[in-house]
């Protein structure tokens, strides 16, 4: 209704927390996504075709942060891309849950997401620049198995 307050969540007021992560402080985190596919039939002789919901994939998640002395992102990624290259079982902390918290002006929490079976399938370890006064920034790009909305 016209006038009444409400809450309007802010972008920069959030928090990611990472399974084995000493800090996970972030510049950025990319949004979530789930895509539904669409099994669409036709019967013969129908005007109209039968539609019903398919598989589900979730996009990938991205993560920034300014380097610094830890190496949490980095470690991962070569436990990743050194399971793949050396073979064998997979790790059971290579795939790792997160929450992304929302968080409202005086700082506590009013909205989380949990972030299931994560592992990196990308990093950038940074750009360099000599005429630049900006701190350097890695990326992390996380294959996901899916997210779900916990409300307080």
């Amino acid at each position: 209704m016209i006038g009444e307050p409400r809450r309007l969540d802010h972008k920069y007021k959030y928090k990611i927390e990472i399974d084995g992560f000493a800090s996970a402080k972030f510049h950025k985190c990319g949004g979530l996504e789930v895509e539904i596919n669409k099994v669409e039939y036709w019967e013969g002789g129908s005007l109209y075709p039968i539609q019903e919901p398919g598989r589900t994939k979730s996009a990938d998640l991205v993560l920034d942060r300014g380097v610094g002395l830890d190496r949490d992102f980095y470690l991962w990624l070569k436990q990743t891309y050194d399971f793949v290259k050396n073979g064998g079982a997979l790790p059971a902390d290579i795939k790792r849950n997160l929450d992304i918290v929302q968080l409202a002006r005086d700082g506590s929490e009013v909205k989380r997401w949990a972030v299931y079976g994560a592992w990196p399938t990308k990093f950038k370890a940074g750009e360099w620049d000599s005429t630049s006064d900006e701190a350097v920034l890695e990326e992390l790009t996380l294959c996901i198995d899916g997210f779900e909305e916990i409300t307080n």
